[in-house]
């Protein structure tokens, strides 16, 4: 029986390498595999670079599988590295700010449920807290979703001026605050309901409305809002 072999990628036909392709038909041409191939660059021994991004996109669920690992999780997997962990990383956040820098694209927010769709896949992953703000327009529309505050959320660490400069440098109507909880149960901690006062409070003073407060566990979610938790209205 003959050994199994893996051609490399220079030694597969011009038309089928990835850059080629691109170069000639467009990066629409491409499939999933083979963009993922050209941040890759390189494959590994037996496996050449095509072979090696449709396994991993095929082991870790495609793009949204990807987009849910931790940089630190990406790093360990075989035949990627910090480099091209980092390049795969930075792919999938350019893609996303993309997403909100296109009016007619980005999401519009209706509800809870919305919001937790929106960032559950990431937040519910990571292994510090996080806190965001989604800020919307008049229309509820995103306009940008920033990191306000990474560490143990409590009304005395997290900086009501940060937050709310964020809302007023891109003239935000409105703002919904999502953290997450690292130990999965999103149930809201006496200190989440105090900062969520403290900033219904600071945004009737800026004429910013805080419309909800999100916490995030593992694959579960809770608004305080909807709990009446910190909101009298």
């Amino acid at each position: 029986m003959l050994a199994s072999y893996h051609l490399r990628i220079k030694e597969l036909p011009a038309s089928e390498q990835p850059r080629e392709r691109m170069r000639d038909h467009g990066p629409a041409a491409l499939s999933d595999a083979e963009l993922l191939a050209i941040l890759l660059r390189t494959g590994v021994t037996g496996i050449n670079v095509v072979e090696l991004a449709r396994k991993l996109l095929i082991e870790h669920g495609g793009w949204v599988g990807l987009q849910r690992l931790s940089f630190e999780e990406m790093m360990r997997i075989h035949g990627l590295g910090e480099a091209k962990a980092a390049q795969v990383k930075a792919a999938l956040e350019i893609g996303r700010r993309l997403l909100l820098a296109q009016p007619e694209q980005r999401p519009q927010i209706s509800s809870p449920g919305d919001v937790a769709n929106l960032l559950m896949v990431e937040m519910s992953h990571l292994e510090q807290e996080h806190l965001r703000v989604v800020l919307l327009n008049t229309k509820n529309y995103v306009l940008k979703i920033p990191t306000i505050y990474i560490g143990s959320i409590n009304s005395s660490a997290v900086r009501v001026g940060e937050l709310f400069k964020e809302a007023l440098k891109v003239n935000a109507a409105s703002l919904i605050v999502v953290h997450n909880h690292p130990s999965g149960d999103p149930t809201p901690s006496p200190e989440d309901i105090a900062v969520t006062r403290q900033l219904i409070e600071a945004g009737e003073l800026l004429d910013v409305d805080v419309l909800d407060h999100l916490v995030i566990g593992q694959g579960r979610w809770v608004s305080l809002r909807e709990k009446r938790l910190g909101f009298t209205r």
